[in-house]
């Protein structure tokens, strides 16, 4: 089945279609990660968990390069889609893989070459076997890069195919396929960090490997062509995606950021605490993401065929839903966060866990307004408004926690990077609200 669900199917129905593989996918992802963490925190200790946590703000920028890419050009080509453009959108297509493909050398030979300076850069006050750690983490991602980075596009790719149930099903393959990875490699053979590392690169690199061959056999809506795109075009990608791709390097930053109080103020065992909450946050925070990621295609191809009504059910689906989610969320992580982190720490790290339970009580209250900004930005993008989804995701990515953080910490202390959370999120989504009234379609 192809992109023409989009169009044909209702938006009840387009919903479910597409939300519920991609929920399925992310989460299972998620609980890799957290699988990963386990495996990291109970048999390599707490740190390499904090090494891992570290070298995220690296990672993260090198994969919002390739999902700026990614994003910009699955909304082109979704718009394309729509107005029944299937050649100009299989251009993009190519130019966008063979692009991304070689981005990802590069960044692959300066990652391996300069690890020891990025990771010393990132880490003061850090231990010296937790920058250890760190170093041969990201030498891992350093050697895998062509294909880990390109995995995000062509799972991007596909969903715009209207493949979803293939990509969640190559996915899970994969995902349980790396967890038996960790069970042998880190609990059983005791290979530490790199064996980490190498699980999580391996399943990516199959992932875009499958996918490549999937778009090659022509069987998609999407395939290969020589042709390549006008300055312009990319140009016009680029734009669609720099929302995104800020969103996520300001993300990094952050994290830059948050480990610099976190070891102010409470050492190695803060940041393996932050480790442990963002452990938790992910699954939330991902689910939220899926529904809106994985409706973007749908968002942008209906725009592009002039389904105005249909693009405004589909948003309100999505904003239910989210709102949903959130408050549920924000009971879990308060109620029953304690029982989730326990599962990452050693039982005799007692004071490690006392700051993961009182930080996950805090931060979980910004779950009432954060899904605002993650759903607006996501649709500012899909309807080609990257100016929009660009100042929502600067100010919520960026602005408003630097801003709380400088105000809060000095009298706060460690609690003052929890309560940055529940503030940040607040103002953001006031920001949010303000900017979507200037949104014609809405």
């Amino acid at each position: 089945m192809n992109s023409i669900i989009f169009e044909n199917l209702s938006a009840t129905k387009l919903f479910f279609r597409c939300v519920i593989p991609s929920i399925i996918t992310m989460i299972i992802s998620t609980f890799y990660e957290i699988a990963d963490g386990f495996f990291v925190g109970r048999f390599v200790g707490k740190d390499a968990l904090a090494a891992v946590n570290i070298t995220m703000p690296i990672i993260t920028i090198i994969f919002a390069l390739s999902n700026m890419i990614a994003t910009g050009a699955s909304v082109r080509i979704s718009v394309l889609l729509g107005k029944k453009e299937n050649r100009k959108a299989s251009c993009i297509f190519s130019y966008t893989i063979k692009f991304i493909l070689l981005l990802s050398c590069v960044i692959g030979i300066i990652g391996f070459l300069f690890a020891d300076y990025f990771i010393n850069l990132l880490s003061v006050g850090a231990t010296e076997k937790t920058i250890k750690h760190a170093v041969t983490y990201i030498r891992v991602y350093a050697i895998f890069s062509p294909l880990v980075i390109l995995s995000q596009a062509t799972d991007n790719f596909l969903r715009v195919c209207g493949k979803e149930n293939l990509s969640m099903f190559i996915s899970i393959f994969l995902q349980f396929f790396n967890i038996i990875l960790d069970i042998i490699l880190i609990a059983f053979l005791k290979q530490g960090i790199w064996a980490a590392a190498f699980t999580s690169c391996l399943a990516m690199s199959l992932y875009s490997i499958i996918s490549l061959f999937l778009f090659y056999k022509k069987n998609l809506t999407l395939h290969y062509t020589k042709e390549n795109i006008d300055i312009k075009t990319f140009k016009h990608i680029l734009a669609n995606g720099s929302s995104e791709f800020f969103s996520n390097i300001s993300t990094s930053i952050m994290f830059i950021i948050y480990n610099h109080f976190l070891l102010k103020y409470g050492g190695t065992p803060a940041v393996a605490a932050f480790s442990i909450i963002m452990y938790v946050d992910s699954i939330i925070g991902i689910t939220i993401f899926a529904i809106c990621d994985s409706l973007q295609p749908a968002i942008s191809y209906c725009y592009g065929a002039h389904l105005l009504k249909k693009v405004k059910k589909i948003f309100v689906l999505i904003i239910f839903s989210a709102i949903i989610l959130s408050i549920a969320s924000m009971f879990f992580m308060m109620f029953f966060g304690k029982y989730f982190a326990s599962i990452f720490i050693n039982p005799q790290d007692t004071d490690l866990l006392e700051i993961s339970i009182s930080g996950m009580k805090l931060f979980s209250i910004s779950y009432l307004t954060g899904w605002i900004d993650m759903c607006f930005s996501s649709f500012f993008t899909a309807i080609e408004r990257p100016m929009l989804s660009f100042i929502t995701s600067f100010f919520g990515a960026i602005i408003f926690p630097i801003f709380f953080l400088l105000i809060l910490t000095p009298n706060f202390g460690i609690n003052g990077v929890w309560y940055t959370a529940i503030y940040s999120c607040t103002a953001t989504a006031i920001l949010t609200l303000i900017l979507a009234k200037n949104t014609k379609i809405l």
